[in-house]
Order: structure tokens, then sequence, then C-alpha cells
């Protein structure tokens, strides 16, 4: 099943449309491969990806938090103080909420800069980057130039290997965007927000 630049622009007209015709070129060239081939599945995938990557502005994560959004998005890294110590400063926020874990070192490392999200999924962490490397799909050495997953065609290949290898082409089946949502972001961030987006693609693609 391919999907159109104006099925999208039916489903959410504010989508950023200088990445959309990049975006449905990839999708429609791999989306197959990754199984994401029947209609409840691709409105799945459509509604989280777009989420993830701000309606196609990014492909590589915003960290640029004011003091309040580290306390709201990070509280568990941050105090009142180190919030506000760290507030507006990208690279030290990356280094410090994603340090000691998914694989990366230590806040000094510069690890979690490094392996910030990129991609429409936000790939995430030395340890996705590592993987994705050694798979069979990516063509490139992406931990030692894991910029190359922000750019076309590795942003929507990154994703589509994430998404199978987490298998949530099941928890689609099962219509299940609670679920979907917890294997990407760890938790329920944005989840009214997908659960619009699933919507209005079911819409779309004529899913009751």
């Amino acid at each position: 099943m391919m999907i159109t630049r104006t099925q999208l622009l039916r489903a959410y007209p504010d989508l950023h449309k200088p990445g959309l015709d990049s975006f449905v070129a990839s999708f429609n060239q791999w989306a197959i491969p990754f199984g994401i081939d029947t209609p409840l599945r691709i409105t799945h995938y459509l509604g989280q990806v777009i989420f993830e990557a701000q309606y196609l502005k990014r492909t590589e994560e915003n960290l640029n938090y004011s003091a309040d959004g580290l306390l709201k998005t990070f509280g568990r890294y941050f105090t009142t103080a180190t919030a506000k110590e760290y507030a507006r400063q990208p690279e030290r926020i990356a280094n410090r909420v994603y340090a000691n874990r998914m694989g990366n070192s230590s806040e000094a490392s510069g690890d979690g800069w490094k392996y910030r999200g990129r991609g429409y999924i936000m790939l995430t962490g030395r340890e996705n980057y590592l993987k994705f490397s050694k798979s069979d799909v990516c063509t490139e050495d992406v931990v030692e130039n894991p910029d190359l997953v922000a750019k076309f065609p590795l942003n929507q290949i990154a994703s589509m290997w994430y998404w199978e290898t987490h298998n949530l082409n099941a928890l689609a089946d099962r219509d299940d965007t609670d679920a979907i949502t917890k294997a990407i972001n760890g938790g329920n961030n944005g989840i009214a927000e997908r659960k619009f987006l699933v919507r209005r693609f079911k819409k779309e693609f004529g899913i009751k």
C-alpha cells in the first residue's frame, strides 16, 4: 500500500511541506520490506513518527529546553537550581539526561549529545546506533557518523528498523497506541496528540 502527499495533507494540513516529498518517497520505498503494509500499521506508524518529528519539521531532537521545560520533561535529572543552570544549553542537557544509559557513558563523555535522537522516530543512545549500524539495512557507519541518521534516506530507514525490531507492527495490529507510545517514548509523552493523529489517518485510510 502506497501513500501520497495528498493523503497526508488531507489528514493533517499543517504538516511541514518542505520535508513532505522526501518522507513520502522513502516511506513508499521501505514500508513493505519492514512489514508496514496494512492500513492499520500505516496509520499507527504515521501517527507516531509524524509526532516525534514535530510534524516533519525536524529529524533531530530539539533539546533547547527552558528551566520549566526541563523540570516538566526530565524532572528526575534536575532540581530547580540545576534546571536553571542547564536551561537553553542543548548539548549540556543531552549529556546529562542521557548519561550512563542506553549504552552511553558518563555525562563528561559527550555520548548523550553525540547519540541524541535522530530520524523520524528519534533513534537515541549509543546502543541503538550500534545495533542499527550492524543491521543489514544500514549502509553507513552511524556510530562514527550519527548525523547521517537525521538525513535522507536513513532518517526513514532507521525509524522503520526501530519499529520492526521492537515488534510495533504487532502492537499496531492490536490498535494499541498506548503500548506503541511507551515502546518509542518510554512513557506517554504527547499521547493525546499521537492518538489524534492516528484517528486522522484512520479516517483518511477508511479505518472505522
